[in-house]
């Protein structure tokens, strides 16, 4: 966690000088403004880090306070240093057609570019703001022949990273609770971080919860955030929610689907993941329960289908670019073969900032359906 706080520092200190050096020139004059920007700049910086500390002793007004500045003004930094890097490489890109040729390209300077500037982050915060809002209901068929006779249909509704804590709360559960009633599933799974600050006080949030009653059950897994909150604390909240948290379990809904669930780790269990997997060869559909969207390479063929989530596909454009890196399955839908496929869904909530830009939140609808038997199957029975 340390090591975690020290790089997460140094890049949110960096974005802020790089932000402040462009803007500053839209500054009064005198040694008095230029300390209260640094001081309004470095309270920020701590914003995130504050808020969960004041979380932690019990403020939650302060706490939520302070998370709602903080968080809103994370998003607003990161838009603002991508464009402000933006006006940085053209500008060195003018510089240097200038230095080097007879042309002259103009440089982003004086007052008119930073102001361009941030009324677009602003409008871009607004627009993000509506749309982190806006939860897609987003559909995956898939036909199998692992569903038992007399069974021809299995509804699967997913949801991930919903982030229950400082802003994310009563009103936004009101609503997940609703959609996903409305769509009737057979089985409802969390794929991780449901959990992501002290809400033991808010029982009505495990009252919504609780009115969500699939006729097969609810299953979750822990991700991340549930571990930065107190991984039993979380496992608590969760199982008073209704949910089945499955720890490196496998259960058996009998002569209908496997479900397999695993801990979040940062150390990748490939031996446990095998053996879990292994344990359910049984001739059902498997389905395997992982926050991170990361396929360990034995196991694939040992499952039908891996849900995950983690990624929040990126969140806000165009982070999804860097988060693409250490795990290139972001969002929907990845046929890994063997048999195997992968679904990671961009979280129904949203982490930090309550802003999404070309990443809307989901609730997602996995369809089972029997797939018939080939035709030349009817042909050799109707000869018989």
């Amino acid at each position: 966690m340390i090591k975690f706080l020290i790089v997460f520092l140094s890049i949110y200190s960096l974005m802020h000088m790089l932000f402040f050096f462009r803007i500053k020139v839209l500054l009064p004059d005198g040694r008095l403004v230029q300390w209260l920007s640094f001081l309004f700049l470095f309270l920020m910086i701590l914003m995130p880090i504050n808020c969960r500390l004041v979380e932690e002793v019990g403020h939650d007004l302060p706490a939520r306070m302070m998370a709602f500045v903080g968080f809103y003004w994370m998003g607003f930094i990161f838009l603002a240093f991508v464009g402000t890097l933006v006006m940085e490489i053209f500008d060195g890109i003018s510089w240097g057609i200038n230095r080097f040729t007879s042309l002259k390209f103009p440089l982003l300077s004086g007052k008119i570019p930073p102001l361009i500037l941030l009324g677009v982050v602003t409008a871009l915060c607004i627009y993000g703001s509506i749309e982190a809002r806006d939860i897609r209901i987003e559909r995956l068929y898939i036909m199998t022949d692992k569903l038992p006779a007399g069974t021809d249909h299995l509804r699967i509704v997913q949801i991930s990273d919903v982030h229950l804590g400082l802003l994310v709360r009563g009103k936004r559960v009101k609503v997940i609770s609703d959609k996903v009633q409305s769509l009737k599933p057979d089985i409802l799974v969390c794929t991780g971080d449901l959990v992501d600050g002290k809400i033991s006080h808010l029982p009505e949030l495990t009252d919504l919860f609780r009115q969500i009653r699939p006729r097969y059950g609810k299953y979750a897994v822990t991700g991340n955030h549930e571990y930065y909150t107190g991984v039993d604390y979380s496992v608590e909240f969760t199982e008073k929610s209704g949910f089945t948290v499955l720890r490196g379990e496998a259960k058996t809904i009998p002569s209908l689907i496997n479900i397999v669930g695993v801990d979040d780790s940062r150390i990748p269990r490939k031996k446990q993941e095998k053996r879990l997997l292994s344990s359910v060869q049984n001739g059902l559909f498997t389905l395997f329960l992982k926050h991170r969207p990361l396929v360990s390479e034995e196991t694939v063929g040992l499952f039908d289908l891996q849900l995950s989530g983690h990624t929040h596909g990126g969140q806000i454009f165009p982070f999804g670019f860097i988060v693409s890196v250490p795990f290139p399955f972001l969002e929907g839908y990845y046929n890994i073969g063997k048999g195997s496929g992968l679904y990671t869904n961009r979280g129904t909530g949203t982490w930090g900032p309550q802003i999404r830009i070309l990443s809307p939140p989901e609730i997602t609808v996995i369809e089972l359906k029997h797939k018939l038997p080939p035709l030349s199957d009817f042909a050799s029975d109707s000869q018989n």
